[in-house]
C-alpha cells in the first residue's frame, strides 16, 4: 500500500511537542483541535491538518519571523498520533492508540484478538483521504494510518 510510505500528514487528535530553538515559552506539546488547528503563542491559529511536519515547521517559522523571531528555528516531533479504531468481530473493539508501522493485524491482536465467528482473511478499513471518506477491503496483513477505522466481519458458515 502505496499510504505506508508517504510522509505523515496531521489531522485532528494528533499531539506534538514543538520546540523553538533558545525560546523555551514557545516549546510545548500541542494538540491538534477538531477544526484542523493548533494553537500556538504569539501568531493564533495555525492550520494543521493535512500538514507534513516540515511543512508545519515552516508555516509556524515563517509566523514567528513576522515581528515576533528574526531566525526562528521551530522543530516538531509527534508525541502521540491520533488513535486507530477496532470493530466488530473483535474481543474488545474500541479506540487503540496508533504506533507507526502498526498492520490491521496489530491493531486486531491489541483489541482481543478475532473472535469466534470472524472472518480472519480480510477487513475493512476506512480511511479519510484528501478530505475523503474511503473504506476498501484489504488483507489482514495491510499496513494501517493512524486514524483509520479497522472493521472485522461476521464470516459466512
Amino acid at each position: 500500500m502505496a499510504a505506508a510510505v508517504q510522509p505523515y500528514r496531521l489531522d485532528s487528535g494528533d499531539r506534538m511537542r514543538i520546540s523553538v530553538f533558545e525560546q523555551p515559552g514557545l516549546t510545548n506539546s500541542y494538540t491538534v483541535d477538531q477544526a484542523g488547528y493548533i494553537a500556538f503563542p504569539l501568531v493564533g491559529q495555525v492550520a494543521a491538518r493535512g500538514q507534513t511536519l516540515p511543512a508545519l515547521e515552516g508555516a509556524i517559522a515563517s509566523r514567528l519571523k513576522q515581528g515576533y523571531l528574526r531566525d526562528p528555528d521551530v522543530t516538531i516531533e509527534i508525541d502521540r498520533y491520533r488513535p486507530v479504531f477496532v470493530m466488530g468481530e473483535v474481543g474488545r473493539p474500541g479506540q487503540y492508540s496508533y504506533v507507526p508501522g502498526m498492520t490491521a493485524q496489530n491493531a486486531v491482536a491489541i483489541a482481543g484478538g478475532f473472535t469466534s465467528r470472524a472472518n480472519q482473511k480480510d477487513i475493512d478499513v476506512t480511511r479519510k483521504i484528501n478530505g475523503q471518506v474511503i473504506t476498501g477491503r484489504s488483507i489482514i496483513a495491510t499496513p494501517v494510518m493512524a486514524g483509520d477505522t479497522i472493521y472485522v466481519r461476521e464470516r459466512l458458515f
